[in-house]
């Protein structure tokens, strides 16, 4: 079993990175390169949450090896027996051979720090440029960036000169190097507090009011008022970009050298803009024999990134008003069905999308009611109360943890106590419940907070290429502070601990942190107290609170805003519900009709069918005879019908009158 829990470990996580990145990218309309950069950033930041508890194993199996080969046998006399600890020292079924861990997280850690600090900026300003070639948007990005990286070498710059100039500084390239990620660790370790602040109180009480049935339905309505203004802001933008780009491509003409840039331009806007505006190739006029005012091309990069930008988010509020539609509609079910005295399930609506056939053959109507009704609520309960605890815990150990004598740190004592007794089992568990409840608590505020329409994360393949590759800079620069500050709390960082004895393989490549000691023993330790301000900003939405003053509407129970929205967004849904229960009448009367009639119209017509052909075989066969008294009355009475008709004289409509007598409708028409 050496390394075969890595290798697992680590084909697990790709696999549940590539999950998260399908459900909220889209693999078929952005570039390869978006999905690549942001799909390797993901990657590695879970790959260290998820390959750390491993490391804690391997280096407690280490230390004890230490500990037994160091220890002096022990003299009873007539005979010698080694020190106790030999005989629990054993190999974890996880153990990770010497060597390995360290290449492992030098390659990851660097290369997260390359994501995040080089590549995917500059990534970001090269997918937002409107440029028409790789060369525009290159040098776009190059240009976006320079104060970005002019900032960090111009700091890093006074810092080498400082460090020249002063005698009393001797620093060499490993010095310089934990400097650099102290720096790096520094700046994640700010916001990562304040997005554990968030999570930690956030998180069960989402879950604790997932319960109240109540509370969500109404927090739904407030969010389809919400949603439906902003809904209706994107497609008045779209209709102004539309309205630019039409005029554009009336104004640039099929020779002229910018219609190549009109043409990629139209290219991404919707099909129905595309169908309306077309290419206007009517008027072969040479551009420049007319004196008209014609766009630049730095203009049309400036559309063209309008464009871009108003179709994505023109497409996203619509999939998230039909998401908000459903979600509604279902929580509308749920109250419906909880008086229902037969506890069957029962939709206002059957679902669009087809449902797995085993799935439905377990979830039956009335297991759905059992759980959407009776246990899911009770579950949500329970989950909430379980993870307040962990958050209970996690923000005591956050104030406590550089306590080594007492060691008061709750996580820090359950490792201690694995330890003893080298249960390794036990021992990766709580390094994976506790690392894992952190990154969801971290990670989660990442997913969930919103800059305004610039940084967005939006699932149903809804988030742009700027959102996505925003949300890897932020993962890589969150999860290496995130992984020492959980070795702080369970005092496996000797910086911590105070101890002598043998880092992790992770805290290794991290180096000493005495370099900076003000960072080591002042910063590392005493910031993560601002936890407990954070959360109890959060228990009582003091930023909920500070938001809704400022004009952004927030849902709060206790605001007449709040409710204003929520009737807006009853009558909202209300509306749609009406409008979806019109077509499906429609649809089931069609559906009615057909099953009831159709049959009648098929045989009838394939009976009409049958009685061309065998007029048209018999006229073929007795072309030169008189027509035979056998012939049906039904075909004779249909062609005299037809001849009829042929020699009806048509009526003129625009005449003024309509005259009985032929030879004055004659003149007249």
């Amino acid at each position: 079993m050496s390394g075969a829990a890595l290798g697992l470990e680590i084909v697990f996580v790709f696999f549940l990175a590539l999950f998260l990145l399908h459900r909220y990218g889209d693999f078929k309309k952005q570039h390869r390169l978006v999905i690549i950069a942001t799909l390797l950033a993901w990657y590695l930041c879970f790959l260290i949450v998820f390959i750390l508890p491993l490391d804690v194993s391997t280096t407690i199996y280490n230390r004890c090896k230490l500990a037994v080969n160091s220890s002096p046998p022990e003299n009873n006399g007539s005979y010698i027996t080694l020190a106790p600890s030999k005989q629990k020292c054993f190999k974890p079924w996880s153990y990770i051979p010497n060597g390995i861990m360290p290449i492992f997280w030098r390659v990851v850690y660097w290369t997260s720090q390359f994501l995040t600090w080089i590549l995917l900026p500059f990534m970001q300003s090269y997918a937002r440029s409107g440029g028409f070639s790789i060369t525009g948007k290159i040098k776009t990005a190059l240009i976006e960036n320079a104060i970005y990286y002019g900032t960090y070498l111009l700091i890093f710059g006074a810092f080498l000169i400082y460090v020249a100039v002063n005698p009393n500084f001797n620093l060499q390239w490993n010095q310089l190097q934990t400097i650099g990620i102290a720096a790096a660790n520094t700046w994640g370790l700010f916001l990562l507090v304040l997005l554990l602040g968030y999570g930690l109180v956030e998180i069960p009480r989402s879950h604790w009011n997932g319960a109240k049935r109540g509370y969500l339905l109404m927090k739904t309505y407030f969010k389809a008022a919400k949603l439906m203004t902003e809904k209706a802001d994107a497609e008045e933008n779209l209709e102004d970009i539309m309205e630019e780009v039409r005029k554009v491509n009336e104004s640039i003409k099929y020779n002229h050298p910018l219609r190549k840039c009109v043409d990629t331009i139209l290219k991404k806007c919707p099909t129905e803009y595309q169908e309306r505006m077309g290419r206007n190739m009517d008027d072969y006029e040479d551009f420049d024999e007319r004196q008209n005012s014609y766009p630049s091309e730095k203009s049309l990069v400036k559309l063209h990134k309008q464009v871009i930008y108003s179709v994505q988010r023109h497409r996203r509020t619509q999939v998230q008003w039909q998401i908000l539609l459903e979600q509604a509609f279902y929580l509308e079910d749920v109250a419906k069905n909880e008086t229902s005295a037969s506890r069957q399930f029962v939709h206002t609506f059957q679902s669009q999308e087809s449902e797995n056939k085993f799935f439905q053959y377990f979830y039956t109507p009335t297991v759905e009611w059992y759980w959407e009704c009776l246990l899911r609520p009770w579950f949500y309960r329970v989950l909430a109360v379980v993870l307040a605890t962990f958050s209970v815990i996690v923000v005591w150990s956050e104030c406590t943890f550089f306590s080594t004598k007492p060691v008061l740190s709750l996580f820090a004592v359950f490792i201690q106590l694995a330890e003893k007794t080298y249960n390794y089992i036990y021992i990766e568990m709580a390094c994976f419940l506790t690392i894992f409840f952190l990154s969801i608590c971290v990670y989660s505020t990442v997913f969930r907070i919103r800059v305004f329409n610039y940084y967005y994360l939006a699932s149903h393949h809804q988030t742009d290429a700027y959102s996505l590759l925003f949300s890897g800079m932020l993962f890589c620069r969150l999860t290496p502070p995130l992984c020492l500050n959980f070795l702080g709390l369970t005092h496996m960082d000797a910086t911590i601990s105070h101890k002598n004895t043998q880092p992790t393989a992770y805290t290794s490549i991290m180096g000493s942190m005495r370099v900076l000691s003000f960072i080591a023993d002042g910063f590392y330790i005493y910031y993560p107290m601002l936890v407990v301000i954070l959360c109890i900003a959060t228990y009582f939405s003091l930023g909920t609170r500070c938001l809704n003053l400022l004009g952004f509407q927030q849902f709060m129970g206790d605001s007449e805003m709040t409710s204003d929205l929520i009737d807006e967004g009853k009558e909202l849904i209300r509306r749609e519900k009406r409008k979806r229960q019109r077509q499906e009448e429609g649809e089931n009367r069609r559906r009615e009709w057909k099953e009831r009639y159709g049959n009648r119209e098929d045989s009838t017509r394939s009976r009409a069918v049958h009685t061309d052909q065998k007029e048209s075989s018999f006229s073929e066969t007795n072309t030169n005879r008189p027509l035979s008294k056998y012939t049906r009355s039904n075909g004779r009475t249909e062609r005299d019908r037809i001849e009829l008709l042929q020699d009806a004289e048509p009526l003129d409509f625009n005449a003024d009158s309509v005259n009985d007598d032929p030879l004055e409708s004659e003149s007249g028409r």
